[in-house]
């Protein structure tokens, strides 16, 4: 094309369109572009227009191309001809801007075809999993029921903008179901029942896992689109475990509804079992050491939460000495005059001492929220890795294995009866059941290969999250940094407080030999000096 776009300037959008269809710097393909264009409501013949107009790379495009398609397009929606030289009127001025609608949506319909051409590769970061949903549960406060009485949850998703009670029956529910529907990928695992008794520690314990799990279903890849989630999340009406039953009862599970089971075998890479073995491994050394790192941010939420508490009390004891109103003498305090000032110290200092134990509460919580918490969401992906694992070892290939020597065992059959030639209908029934054996093996042997497939996915998704560890580490650097800053400027603001305890104005009280009323006073039990010692009348 002899026209370039030195004759108009090109304005910010078509930059952002450029960076949504090309994250990569890659040239834009004709499949993408004409989708791209679709959403211009410009009938199809012009759109083929703009593409011929463009094209100049043999069913691909460049930066310079696609900034023309746009600049054409926009002219096209005011009822111009496709024509380019209808751009050289823009000499010196903006390119003008096409109406593609929303832009959000346009960089969802790009990213989905990208992962689409590579079902290799999963495509997705740690926050392009997090941006799916974030889907918060809170503790309704008072318990239903009126014997038996249960504990409700509060379910927030983000991205249905749907508000529904829960009971943890509910979960279990749609943890059945979940597992029938996607055998093949990463489900974590239930928190565990508690029949009676569930005291408080162990109710907010199982809310934080009830997050951490319906967290990880809702962000999936696979499964966050799946009418089973958006059931659990966004259904408002009562009896929840037993209409998601019915709602769903036989519900396929993913090999039989996917579009890629049929040619799975073909997107199984042949060093699959190696690599497989090779995950494996890393992924149970992730485990072990996550787990150390995990115990390790709950001592620290403990040494927290315990500091709190023993500033707070000791804050509470002086508060205790501070308010005391026991009436003093000199009997008992002699020249000694501390106790009146000590005890104005006292009131301020508990005052702080209840800001440190705040402080250090505060510390705990975060901790606990952006450390501990997401450590937690890590093994839970990994703990279900594992599952996953074990599933397609024990299950499809198991069975893949078990009909293998099921077929075996037929053939065997029918060339003996063979050789007796003794009943031809015997023969005759162990061909048929050879050939729905036959049918058998070949759909185990697919199974087999989508399972691995999936498995080849569930591993990328579980290095997906890896990248949380930037924000375990960030998040642990910022609160230990913030906190000991703040406990540092709280203690530094006692010292003066404290350093006014000590007396210093006024002379010094005259020295008392012996304070009034005591035994040595000249007047005590009836004696003076110079006189003879006080005689007993009797024996003590």
């Amino acid at each position: 094309m002899s026209t370039d776009l030195s004759f108009g300037s090109v304005p910010p959008f078509y930059r952002e369109v450029y960076n949504i269809v090309c994250p990569n710097q890659e040239q834009v393909d004709r499949d993408l572009f004409l989708q791209l264009l679709v959403r211009s409501s410009l009938p199809k013949p012009v759109i083929m227009q703009i593409w011929d107009a463009v094209d100049t790379n043999g069913g691909m495009m460049t930066r310079t191309g696609l900034y023309k398609a746009l600049a054409l397009t926009a002219l096209a929606q005011q009822g111009k001809p496709v024509n380019e030289k209808l751009l050289e009127t823009f000499s010196g001025q903006e390119l003008p801007k096409p109406n593609l609608g929303d832009l959000t949506e346009m960089k969802s319909e790009s990213v989905k075809m990208r992962r689409e051409r590579t079902p290799n590769v999963l495509g997705y970061s740690y926050l392009d999993l997090c941006s799916i949903d974030t889907v918060k549960v809170e503790l309704v406060p008072e318990k239903k029921g009126l014997i038996l009485k249960h504990v409700e949850y509060e379910v927030t998703s983000q991205r249905f903008k749907s508000t529904v009670l829960r009971r943890y029956s509910d979960f279990f529910a749609l943890h059945e179901l979940i597992m029938t529907r996607f055998p093949y990928r990463i489900l974590p695992r239930l928190p565990p029942k508690k029949m009676m008794g569930a005291n408080r520690e162990f109710i907010e314990q199982r809310k934080k896992c009830l997050k951490r799990y319906i967290n990880i279903l809702a962000r999936h890849p696979q499964m966050h689109d799946d009418k089973l989630i958006k059931y659990f999340l966004t259904f408002t009406g009562n009896d929840m475990q037993h209409k998601i039953k019915e709602q769903f009862r036989g519900i396929p599970d993913e090999f039989m509804t996917s579009n890629m089971a049929s040619k799975a075998k073909d997107l199984v890479p042949m060093d699959t079992q190696t690599q497989l073995s090779n995950s494996k491994d890393h992924v149970r050394m992730l485990y072990d050491n996550v787990s150390k790192m995990k115990e390790i941010a709950e001592h620290m939420v403990v040494r927290s939460t315990g500091f709190a508490t023993d500033m707070l009390t000791f804050g509470r004891q002086l508060s205790y000495m501070s308010v005391d109103a026991t009436p003093l003498t000199a009997w008992a305090t002699g020249t000694n005059d501390t106790w009146h000032p000590l005890q104005k110290g006292f009131r301020r200092l508990a005052v702080e001492y209840a800001t440190i134990s705040d402080k250090a509460t505060q510390e705990a919580i975060d901790l606990e929220d952006g450390v501990v918490e997401k450590l937690s969401l890590f093994l839970d992906i990994l703990t279900g890795y594992r599952d996953l694992c074990e599933r397609h070892e024990k299950g499809v290939l198991s069975e893949h294995q078990r009909a293998i020597q099921k077929m075996g065992q037929y053939k065997k059959k029918k060339m003996s009866a063979t050789v007796q030639s003794s009943n031809e209908s015997a023969v005759e029934q162990l061909e048929q059941r050879i050939l729905e054996q036959e049918g058998q093996i070949a759909n185990m042997e697919n199974r087999n290969y989508y399972s691995l497939h999936c498995l080849q996915m569930e591993t990328q998704l579980v290095y997906a999250h890896l990248d949380i560890f930037y924000s375990i580490l960030s998040c642990m650097m910022e609160v230990e940094a913030q906190a000991n800053a703040q406990l540092a400027k709280t203690w530094s603001f006692l010292k003066p407080i404290v350093d006014s305890l000590t007396i210093q104005d006024g002379p010094p009280s005259p020295t008392r030999t012996s304070p009034v009323g005591s035994p040595t006073n000249d007047n005590y039990m009836g004696f003076r000096i110079g006189k003879a010692p006080f005689k007993s009348q009797g024996t003590i």
